[in-house]
């Protein structure tokens, strides 16, 4: 794994973090009600997206484990399956499916990142060819 394939995963932890928030925002305009404005999933995920911006190898799994809870939270939610499968209507379905994306795709890929920036390449090893002469010890 390479410092690429992290900033891509870093890169993609960004974009489903911003995708799920678009899916809220599209439950939202649906009309799903939410207890407060803005919608606070909104604010999770936008808030961890730009918390992934910062070099911190640390900062994709911020990202990951809000968009997780974010899942859970569409997981225990009783209305969150059925909006998945449309029994309120297809505009509900769809961002209930975009904010499922968006967050599942920004919980593997904030692993990925976290894990590849954490990852140190393995040293070199030296081996004495086997020869005439000896090897100093």
């Amino acid at each position: 794994m390479s410092t690429t394939m992290a900033s891509k995963a870093r890169a993609l932890t960004v974009v489903g973090l911003v995708t799920g928030a678009l899916g809220i925002g599209i439950l939202w305009l649906s009309g799903i009600e939410f207890p407060v404005y803005p919608p606070p999933g909104i604010v999770i995920l936008l808030a961890a997206a730009l918390f992934g911006l910062t070099p911190l190898r640390w900062s994709p799994a911020v990202g990951a484990l809000l968009a997780l809870f974010v899942f859970v939270g569409f997981v225990v939610s009783p209305t969150g399956l059925s909006n998945l499968t449309g029994d309120a209507g297809t505009s509900i379905a769809i961002g209930q499916a975009i904010q499922v994306v968006g967050v599942l795709i920004a919980v593997v890929a904030g692993g990925v990142s976290t894990w590849t920036s954490y990852r140190t390449p393995a040293a070199p090893t030296t081996t004495a060819e086997s020869t005439d002469e000896e090897v100093p010890a």
